[in-house]
């Protein structure tokens, strides 16, 4: 478990996360409402080099990042309002990933469709700007974890 005790904290760590992803990477983030999944999806952002507004993507679904300045294009995924996992095949995510690295908020919904070499964390509350992250981390990240 790693405990962070402010958004800034929790923001960092995705940053630093950001900086070890690769062409395929995906990052599951799981956890309540507010527990800090958007928080950790813009540190990721800053750590490839996006420097713009990060918004969440709970409406449009997926938001795409691929500034110039950005090692690898992102793909910014909010599966909230997903409601069976064939509604994925809409979203072109498997394609994407070929392209660069996928930020998947509420990977849960998609059942069984979840990549097995993704990284999972989820975020918990613990007060009101404290956090837990813990994390499901598979072999293919090696190295890379935790990010440094």
């Amino acid at each position: 478990m790693i405990r962070f005790e402010s958004s800034e904290e929790t923001e960092a760590f995705g940053a630093r996360l950001g900086s070890v992803l690769r062409r395929g990477d995906v990052v599951g983030l799981e956890g309540e409402l507010g527990a800090g999944k958007t928080v950790v999806a813009r540190g990721i952002l800053r750590g490839l080099g996006f420097n713009g507004e990060v918004a969440s993507p709970t409406f449009p679904i997926v938001l795409v990042y691929d500034d110039a300045g950005m090692a690898l294009p992102a793909w910014h995924v909010d599966l909230y309002r997903i409601e069976a996992p064939s509604e994925l095949d809409e979203l072109g995510l498997e394609e994407a990933r070929s392209l660069g690295v996928l930020i998947v908020e509420w990977p849960e919904r998609t059942g069984r469709a979840m990549w097995q070499d993704s990284l999972r964390l989820r975020l918990d509350r613990l007060a009101p700007t404290t956090r837990a992250l813990t994390a499901i981390v598979p072999p293919a990240w090696g190295s890379r974890w935790p990010p440094r």
